[in-house]
């Protein structure tokens, strides 16, 4: 499939995409979190898409991750509203600040960011931090 995207078209394997899309869904509405730390090297390293791309088309398809993911956990009883109402607004905040720090860096420091935080995480899911 191609794609194209302020005049620049990108060639997508959307089988690819499509199945670890669902694999992430299903591995971050298990373990509670967004599925970001998935689906941004699927659509950059695996799909071959560039960074100003993939981080909307990520945060929207997020989203729906969350959303079904959290809908499950609140019927489940997996819910605390007080520590919703503080993290709530400092996500909205940070939704606002952060496009704006990645739009001054180059794209090749977002990278890096990204897989510090990556290896940072994968640290601490192993106990080592």
């Amino acid at each position: 499939m191609t794609v194209e995207f302020w005049g620049q078209q990108f060639k997508v394997n959307i089988v690819v995409g499509c199945l670890g899309a669902f694999l992430t869904a299903v591995v971050a509405s298990m373990f509670g979190f967004g599925g970001g730390p998935f689906m941004v090297p699927l659509m950059t390293v695996v799909l071959g898409l560039p960074m100003y791309l993939v981080v909307g088309s990520s945060l929207l398809a997020i989203f729906f991750n969350t959303l079904m993911g959290s809908v499950r956990h609140i019927q489940f009883g997996n819910f605390d509203l007080t520590l919703f109402l503080v993290m709530f607004p400092a996500a909205i905040l940070a939704g606002f600040i952060g496009p704006r720090i990645a739009q001054r860096v180059s794209p090749q420091w977002v990278k890096r960011i990204a897989a510090l935080g990556l290896l940072v995480l994968a640290l601490n899911l192993l106990g080592l931090y």
